[in-house]
């Protein structure tokens, strides 16, 4: 895997683009707050992607069910039955003191 840079590093290295640039008669122009390189125009510019004229969508209803054809109605397989698990009954005395505990299956 390709080690990634860290911040510090790139900002060394744009540093040193910067100054390699001013080094060799660049310039930095300065300009005020707001200011925009767009022409100044009466209405906003037009999006390029609603250029032209609607295109209408290709139906893709018959192509849809044709691979559900052959796929098959598979549907959703039933509800399996769980076994039943047994369950723990208390066996009591004739007085209605525990005696144990009993599993029952039903």
């Amino acid at each position: 895997m390709k080690p990634l840079k860290t911040k510090a590093q790139a900002r060394r290295e744009l540093e040193q683009q910067m100054l390699e640039f001013l080094h060799s008669g660049g310039e930095v122009e300065n300009f005020a707050m707001g200011d925009s390189g767009r022409e100044v125009t009466t209405s906003p510019p037009i999006p390029v992607s609603f250029e032209g004229p609607k295109v209408e969508r290709t139906p893709v209803v018959d192509v849809v069910s044709a691979i559900e054809a052959r796929r098959g109605n598979k549907g959703k397989p039933p509800p399996q039955a769980r076994p039943r698990k047994p369950r723990k009954t208390l066996i009591l005395d004739d007085f209605g003191q525990p005696l144990r505990w009993h599993w029952v299956e039903d």
